[in-house]
């Protein structure tokens, strides 16, 4: 849009809001709206802004080159609602470029009429629809519905694989404590069977002397806690 064109639309933008037409608002316009020409569809963008009245009823319509550029490309779009290419099989992808732009172009502008109807999807419906339409779809929980197949469930990796030597926790069961039997890390000789290595339990004697320790000391916590 150049200057002239420009005093043209403030002009017709004045006969809304009664401003005043300069010199150097044209040329202002005419920088704003640099790629966009003096068309219908810029006519129709002003239209378009005072036809909808303001949020606030007190409010002025003062309409900006940012508002025709925003209303007019939402008239273009509108056309191509409904779009559907229409191309060539064996066309190249820049023949493909070409004719898409061309196409979007002409029905944009509005030189080609856009479509009425959208187009519809090719191909029969899926089968489960088509069971459903005619009536012969089995209930998802009914006599003949197909078994579902059941879950299965990752088995555990690490010293959870492998039952624990020690205390006799299962797999995928953490270790227990002996004292408090409460879940504890794994115990030493669960993670050697994990890794493959030698399994080397302590001897009654050294477990029994844990556990006595373990009882004096839980002794001595509860006399301190009293």
């Amino acid at each position: 849009m150049n200057p002239t064109e420009a005093a043209a639309l403030l002009a017709r933008c004045a006969a809304f809001d009664n401003r005043q037409p300069s010199l150097v608002a044209a040329q202002a316009w005419a920088a704003a709206l640099h790629d966009i020409p003096l068309d219908h569809d810029t006519e129709a963008a002003v239209a378009a802004y005072y036809t909808t009245a303001p949020q606030d009823p007190n409010q002025r319509l003062w309409i900006m080159p940012h508002h025709i550029r925003t209303l007019r490309s939402k008239i273009r779009s509108a056309r191509l609602e409904s779009f559907h290419y229409e191309g060539n099989p064996d066309e190249t992808p820049a023949e493909y470029l070409t004719r898409y732009r061309g196409q979007v172009q002409a029905i944009a502008s509005g030189r080609v009429p856009a479509p009425t109807n959208r187009p519809m999807l090719d191909g029969p419906p899926h089968r489960a629809v088509a069971q459903l339409l005619s009536g012969t779809a089995r209930p998802a929980d009914g006599p003949d519905a197909p078994t579902p197949r059941p879950a299965t469930e990752r088995p555990p990796t690490g010293p959870l694989g492998v039952i624990c030597p020690d205390c006799a926790a299962p797999i995928g069961r953490p270790c227990k404590s002996a004292w408090r039997h409460k879940a504890r890390a794994p115990h030493p000789a669960r993670r050697r069977a994990a890794a493959g290595d030698p399994i080397r339990l302590d001897n009654d004697d050294t477990v029994t002397a844990r556990r006595y320790l373990a009882t004096q000391h839980l002794a001595r916590t509860n006399g301190d806690d009293q």
